[in-house]
C-alpha cells in the first residue's frame, strides 16, 4: 500500500506543477502588459523602449479613410483608421531609414522622406472602423492616409503601395 500513496501522491505533486506551470506565465504577462498591447522602438544604440496602446491614445491622433493598390493594381482594406503618426511615435531622434517588423518578421525598410512625407501621412494604425488592437485582427498597423483616402502604386511611385502597409507590427528600428 505504501507504493501506491507514493505513486498517488508524486502523480498529484506532478498534476499541481504542471498547473503550476501554466499559469504562471499567464499571471506573469498579466502584470507585465497590464498597460494594453504595445510595440518596441529599438534606436541605433539598440536601446529599446516600448509604447502601449494606452499611451498611444494619449498622443495626437490622426483618423481618416484609407485604402492601398496592390501589386496586381487591386484596392485593397478600405476602412476609417486612426493612429498615431510615426514621426510623433519617433520622436525627435536622428535617422535615415526605420525597419517595420511585423510579428511573423515581415519586414519592411522606409525611408525618411516617406515616413515624414505631409501629402501621404504614415501612421501606426491601433483601430479600423469599429474595430481597435487587440480585437482587430490586424494589429497594430502602417498606414499611409493621404486626404483622398487611397495611395495608388503611381501616385506614391512605387510597384505596390500595399507593401508600406504592414500589418501586425511589433517592433520599428531606427537606421541611422
Amino acid at each position: 500500500m505504501t507504493r501506491r500513496w507514493s505513486r498517488q501522491a508524486l502523480a498529484r505533486l506532478a498534476f499541481v506543477l504542471l498547473i503550476a506551470a501554466s499559469v504562471t506565465p499567464l499571471i506573469v504577462q498579466s502584470l507585465r502588459s497590464d498597460t494594453g498591447p504595445f510595440i518596441e522602438i529599438v534606436d541605433s544604440g539598440d536601446v529599446v523602449r516600448t509604447i502601449s496602446l494606452s499611451a498611444m491614445k494619449k498622443m495626437p491622433v490622426l483618423t481618416r479613410e484609407g485604402s492601398y493598390q496592390n501589386q496586381y493594381g487591386n484596392w485593397r482594406d478600405e476602412g476609417d483608421y486612426s493612429g498615431v503618426l510615426l514621426i510623433d511615435l519617433l520622436g525627435n531622434v536622428s535617422y535615415g531609414t526605420i525597419d517595420v517588423v511585423a510579428d511573423d518578421g515581415y519586414r519592411v525598410t522606409i525611408d525618411r522622406s516617406r515616413v515624414e512625407d505631409v501629402d501621404y501621412p504614415m501612421i501606426l494604425a491601433y483601430r479600423m472602423d469599429d474595430a481597435e488592437v487587440p480585437d482587430w485582427t490586424d494589429g497594430f498597423r502602417i498606414a499611409v492616409l493621404p486626404e483622398d483616402g487611397g495611395v495608388s502604386n503611381a501616385d506614391y511611385g512605387v510597384e505596390s503601395a500595399g507593401g508600406y502597409w504592414v500589418k501586425r507590427v511589433s517592433r520599428l528600428i531606427i537606421n541611422p
